[in-house]
């Protein structure tokens, strides 16, 4: 693609203040390096994903709010992890981050335990022990 035809579509990154660096052919025939503000079919994708990510988001609080899980799986989804991602920062195995999900063994959770998903989540233990979403 030569540099004068790089896409500049506004798009979510753009509104932001973030552009894209992309490669291009200058009018030399060289390759050279481009800033564009987005490509539309690029924005639509990364549109509809954080509309997924929201929703995931959204479904976490509802069911801490019903009582269903702790609140590591908001904090999860809040902060884009998944199951093994959140395994690896806190250092315990997969099977115990989800066995974590439940209230009443989240509840007995040490404040060691606890810290530690504190620390990945970026908050204290005692908001992570009284967490009460907006």
């Amino acid at each position: 693609m030569k540099k004068d035809e790089i896409p500049q579509d506004e798009g979510s990154l753009a509104k932001v203040g973030v552009n894209e660096l992309c490669y291009a052919v200058d009018e030399n025939g060289n390759y050279t390096t481009a800033h564009s503000s987005g490509w539309e079919v690029k924005n639509a994708a990364l549109d509809e994903s954080m509309q997924l990510i929201e929703e995931r988001v959204a479904k976490a609080k509802q069911d801490f709010l019903d009582g269903k899980t702790s609140p590591i799986p908001y904090f999860m989804e809040l902060h884009r992890m998944d199951v093994k991602i959140l395994a690896g920062y806190v250092g315990i195995h997969r099977w115990f981050v989800r066995r974590h999900f439940n209230p009443k063994r989240f509840k007995k959770l040490s404040d060691i335990t606890l810290k530690k998903y504190a620390d990945v989540f970026n908050i204290s233990v005692e908001e992570l022990k009284n967490f009460k979403p907006d």
